[in-house]
């Protein structure tokens, strides 16, 4: 992949990088296209679902839980955990 393509997936917010996503998976199930751009429709989706998960992790990392006291009432926000 050249510098080009990675910073033009790289630009994409997550809802039009899923939108074209989903473009692709249709293309593809379709098998209408030609081997090779089968090829490059296959990796150009691989691109987009990595850009998708990493935005998905970023934002996952900024979710913030409202922590709460012994008395009930907010005392605050702490980090999300996932885990």
């Amino acid at each position: 992949m050249d510098a080009a393509q990675q910073q033009s997936v790289e630009s994409l917010s997550f809802e039009a990088a899923l939108a074209r996503l989903e473009e692709i998976v249709r293309l593809l199930e379709r098998g209408e296209a030609p081997l090779d751009k089968s090829i490059e429709l296959y990796q150009e989706g691989d691109r987009l679902k990595r850009h998708c998960e990493a935005r998905l992790k970023e934002a996952q990392a900024r979710i913030e839980q409202i922590a709460f006291g012994a008395d009930g009432s907010p005392k605050g926000v702490t980090p999300f955990d996932a885990a």
